[in-house]
C-alpha cells in the first residue's frame, strides 16, 4: 500500500509540474503574441487541471481570433474555476459591452471592481457603459474613481468633460477638457 501511494504521488507530482510548466510556457507565448502556440499548449492541459488564468488566456486567444462566443464561454469557465479572479469578469464585461449587452457588462464590471478596487480601467469602462445607458451620474462617479487611481490618462478626463457637459455643468466640463488638453499636449 505504501509503494502505491508513493508511486501515485510521484506520478501526480510529475503531471502537476508538467501542467504548471505548460501554463507558464503558454503565458510566455501569449505575451509574445504567439497565439497558436499558446492555444496548442493550453489544450494539452486537461480541462479539470486548467487554472482560471489558463481559461482566461484561451478566451483571449479566441477573442483575438474573432470567436467572441467561444471567448465568453472560456471567460465563464475561468470564473467557475476561481470566482475571485477579477480579470475574467473584466474580460466578460468587455465582451458584453462590445456586443451592446450593457446590463450584463455593468454587472461584470461591478464584480471586477469589487474584487480589485485598484484598477482604474475597470471604473473607466464601467463609466463608458453607463454613458451608453444614459446613466450620467453613475458614469461621473466611476470616472472620478478612475481619475483618483490614475490621473494621467487623458481619455478619463475627456469622458468626464463630456459627462459634465451633458449634465449642463460647463465650468467643470471645461476644467476636465483643459486637463485632457494638457495631458495630450
Amino acid at each position: 500500500m505504501r509503494r502505491f501511494l508513493i508511486i501515485a504521488l510521484l506520478i501526480c507530482g510529475t503531471s502537476c509540474f508538467a501542467e504548471n510548466d505548460l501554463s507558464k510556457q503558454a503565458t510566455a507565448f501569449y505575451s509574445d503574441n504567439n497565439f497558436n502556440k499558446t492555444m496548442d499548449l493550453l489544450l494539452q492541459i486537461g480541462e479539470d487541471e486548467r487554472s482560471a488564468q489558463d481559461w482566461l488566456l484561451l478566451g483571449n486567444v479566441l477573442d483575438d481570433k474573432g470567436e467572441r462566443d467561444n471567448a465568453v464561454f472560456m471567460y465563464q469557465k475561468a470564473v467557475s474555476k476561481d470566482s475571485k479572479y477579477y480579470k475574467a469578469y473584466y474580460n466578460l464585461a468587455n465582451c458584453y459591452a462590445d456586443n451592446g449587452q450593457y446590463n450584463m457588462a455593468v454587472s461584470n464590471y461591478k464584480k471586477a471592481a469589487s474584487l480589485n478596487k485598484e484598477n482604474p480601467y475597470v471604473y473607466y469602462n464601467l463609466a463608458c457603459t453607463y454613458i451608453k445607458l444614459g446613466e450620467l451620474s453613475k458614469a461621473k462617479t466611476n470616472l472620478n474613481k478612475a481619475i483618483m487611481l490614475k490621473s494621467d490618462v487623458a481619455e478619463f478626463h475627456y469622458n468626464l468633460a463630456y459627462v459634465y457637459k451633458q449634465l449642463n455643468k460647463p465650468k467643470l466640463a471645461q476644467t476636465y477638457l483643459d486637463n485632457f488638453n494638457k495631458l495630450n499636449g
